[in-house]
């Protein structure tokens, strides 16, 4: 069943606050300040006046849902990729973009399950406003769907204005992504530890699966990078105006910076990948040599009794082995003392 949240952040005004230091002012000078003239209508609308910003979630809505939720009339194709539902092996691509009067954005967040050796995406995707966000999680085939609980637990008795609830929004998903990476480098340790025990086959499958799986993150990670890159750039406005503070910007910045060392520790992951695969290469080409070793061996063992036999095979009247009385008991005599003496020496140098 599709569910929707609604939190409410009221957020200080300017004037409140000029109010607050001018009673402060007063009670400690015992004095009273004249009123300041009142400003144009033009010039207070642009002193942040006061606002409640609200956060709106919603869990696979249904169309009427979303149109309630929604601010005003957006773009066909922010509202159909807001209403397509999630796929597998079929996930957008991560975006930030200025609309006008609103911003449309899609995350994505790689998940590991380790016990089961695969990597599900959560999508969310949202619609800012200067003072809505609404945020649209989705609910993968294979998978739960993301968790906002850490940013409503955040902000529920917070002040916050829509750019921190989007940095919140953002800063979890880059923290997932980390988490993310620490569990592949767990899981490639693993495996490398296990390539003494399991069967070729076996090893050649869980790479292939990893290197598809870091594949399909890095083509997930970059653009999730590049989205809020354009925010520290002032790329993303609402209209004709930046609602990113600098204090905001700062915050994007450590979101940013979280994404980069995600996107180096996937390079990392990819890079053990590529050991472990040379690490199994060079056992299996290792197994070979033994292998060719024993076979060497053998050959080398059944050879000296095939010439012992054919010697003695050719029949001929003038051999002075063939009428001997102990003629049969000397050819096995030599055919068992090669065969000891061979035996020994594979063995002394391991090759049996």
């Amino acid at each position: 069943m599709p569910t929707t949240s609604v939190f409410t952040v009221p957020v200080p005004c300017r004037a409140e606050t000029q109010r607050l230091l001018t009673e402060l002012v007063e009670k400690s000078a015992g004095i009273t300040l004249a009123p300041r003239a009142l400003l144009p209508a033009e010039t207070i609308a642009s002193l942040d006046p006061v606002t409640v910003t609200r956060w709106i979630d919603l869990l696979d809505p249904s169309r009427e849902e979303l149109e309630q939720a929604l601010p005003g009339a957006l773009h066909d194709r922010a509202l159909n990729r807001l209403l397509a539902p999630a796929r597998h092996e079929d996930e957008p691509r991560p975006t930030l973009e200025s609309h006008e009067g609103y911003v449309f954005g899609i995350f994505l967040v790689a998940v590991a399950v380790p016990d089961e050796d695969r990597i599900f995406y959560q999508e969310i995707d949202l619609v800012a406003t200067a003072e809505l966000l609404v945020t649209v999680r989705k609910t993968p085939p294979d998978g739960a769907p993301f968790d906002p609980a850490p940013i409503r637990d955040s902000y529920q008795s917070g002040q916050a204005r829509v750019g921190m609830l989007l940095y919140e929004l953002v800063d979890e998903v880059a923290e997932r992504y980390l988490t993310l990476v620490d569990a592949l480098e767990d899981e490639i340790d693993e495996l490398e530890e296990a390539v003494e025990k399991l069967r070729a086959e076996v090893i050649r499958d869980r790479l292939s699966g990893l290197r598809h799986d870091l594949l399909h993150v890095r083509r997930t990670l970059a653009p999730t990078r590049d989205a809020v890159r354009r925010v520290l750039d002032g790329r993303i406005k609402i209209g004709d105006k930046s609602h990113f503070t600098r204090e905001v910007e700062l915050h994007f910045e450590d979101a940013y910076d979280k994404l980069l060392r995600a996107s180096e520790g996937l390079e990392l992951a990819h890079d053990l990948v590529s050991g472990v695969r040379d690490y199994s290469q060079a056992k299996i080409a290792n197994d070979q040599n033994e292998v060719m070793k024993r076979l060497a061996a053998i050959a080398s063992i059944l050879l000296f009794p095939t010439f012992i036999v054919g010697l003695y095979g050719q029949n001929f009247d003038n051999m002075p082995e063939l009428h001997w009385a102990f003629g049969y008991w000397w050819s096995w005599g030599w055919i068992v003392a090669t065969t000891i003496a061979q035996v020994t020496f594979f063995r002394w140098r391991r090759w049996l």
